[in-house]
C-alpha cells in the first residue's frame, strides 16, 4: 500500500462544477487535485502528462470533443489514467459509449459526496465504479440480451427523438437510409411499438435515450 496521493484531473466545462469538486475532494486525505480542464481537447492533453492517476470527466463539452470521444483518446496510451465520468445524464445513450470507450466508473452528479470520494479511490485501484442506476441497467442488458437494444440502435433512436429523419440520421451516422430503417425496424420489434413517436416515448421511459 502506497502513501503517494491519488492524483485528479477535473474535466468539465463549468468552473462553478469543477469548483464544487475540488471543494469536496480536496478535503479527502489522499486525494490532490493536479488540474482541470474546461474542453474534452484539454483534458486529453493533460491526462497525456503522467502525473494523473483518475481524470473526472463531464459527458458534455458544448463543441468539439465529447466526454466518451475523450475518454477512448485517454484510455488508448500506455500507462493512461484510469477516467471516472461524472454526469448529469444516465439514459442507455450516454452510459454505453463511455464505458465502451474504456471509462473505469460512472457516476451521476447528484451522488453524496463520500460516494464520489469512493468512487475515486475505487477507480484509482482499477476497479470499476458505477451508479446504482446504471448498474441495474448493464445488469439488464447481460440478462435479457434479446430484448435490449444495441448501440447502434440506440444511437439511431436518440437521433430520432432529435428530430432527424432517416436521411439525415443515416448522414450523420455514415450508414445508407437502408440500414437505417432497419435498425428502427429492430427497435419496434424489440420495445413493441409501431411508430417513431412510441419508440421515443417507450424508450425514454426505460432510460434508454435522454428524455
Amino acid at each position: 500500500m502506497t502513501d503517494s496521493p491519488v492524483r485528479l484531473l477535473l474535466a468539465d466545462d463549468h468552473p462553478v462544477v469543477r469548483a464544487g469538486l475540488r471543494a469536496v475532494l480536496e478535503t479527502e486525505p489522499g486525494m490532490v487535485v493536479v488540474a482541470e480542464a474546461a474542453t474534452a481537447e484539454e483534458a486529453v492533453t493533460r491526462a497525456a502528462r503522467g502525473d494523473v492517476d483518475v481524470v473526472l470527466m463531464d459527458l458534455q463539452f458544448g463543441k468539439g470533443m465529447n466526454g466518451a470521444e475523450a475518454t477512448a483518446a485517454i484510455a488508448a496510451r500506455p500507462g493512461a489514467p484510469r477516467v471516472l465520468i461524472v454526469t448529469t445524464y444516465d439514459s442507455d445513450a450516454d452510459t454505453l459509449p463511455a464505458i465502451e470507450a474504456g471509462a473505469t466508473g460512472y457516476l451521476l452528479k447528484d451522488a453524496p459526496p463520500e460516494d464520489l470520494a469512493d468512487a475515486v479511490r475505487t477507480a484509482a485501484a482499477g476497479r470499476t465504479a458505477l451508479a446504482p442506476a446504471v448498474a441495474d441497467r448493464l445488469m439488464h442488458r447481460l440478462r435479457t440480451p434479446g430484448t435490449t437494444l444495441t448501440r447502434r440502435e440506440t444511437e439511431v433512436l436518440a437521433l430520432v427523438a432529435d428530430g432527424l429523419s432517416n436521411q439525415a440520421i443515416g448522414r450523420r451516422l455514415h450508414l445508407t437510409e437502408g440500414t437505417v430503417k432497419s435498425h428502427l425496424a429492430r427497435v419496434y420489434a424489440k420495445l413493441d411499438v409501431d411508430s417513431r413517436t412510441a419508440a421515443v416515448a417507450t424508450a425514454g421511459s426505460l432510460g434508454l435515450i435522454r428524455r
